[in-house]
């Protein structure tokens, strides 16, 4: 799996949340100033490529939808940051975010609660 690019990962972002969706989908649910038809287009015929995404024909125009799914990228993008910027420690991870948000011993004692119960609870959303 490839690492996205900030344009493409905004268009993924929408097309995970429409699930199935035509470039005019995509594009009107953008944020202002919202991208040209054709830039988000060719962003989607690239992600396509990159084996993201895939298409239904309906006539002339497709509707598309994800192939890779939102957690799976997030993991393989997590593991991707943790490997690149932490050596590939996820104590490192948990060790920079403690220092750079300035967590006290309660607040980590709190997020591990969490974590231990996301791992006791895995497909239990919050």
């Amino acid at each position: 799996m490839k690492e996205l690019t900030k344009a493409e990962e905004q268009v993924m972002q929408h097309l995970w949340k429409l699930e199935k969706a035509f470039v005019k989908d995509i594009v009107a649910g953008m944020p202002e100033p919202r991208p040209a038809y054709n830039t988000v287009s060719t962003i989607i015929r690239i992600l396509e490529t990159k084996g993201f995404v895939g298409h239904e024909a309906f006539g002339k125009t497709y509707q598309y939808f994800p192939i890779i799914g939102k957690d799976e990228y997030r993991s393989f993008y997590l593991r991707s940051m943790v490997s690149n910027y932490f050596g590939g420690s996820f104590q490192k991870l948990v060790s920079f975010f403690a220092k750079d948000n300035d967590l006290d011993v309660q607040e980590l004692e709190e997020l591990l609660k969490h974590a231990k119960k996301d791992i006791s609870n895995p497909n239990e959303d919050e």
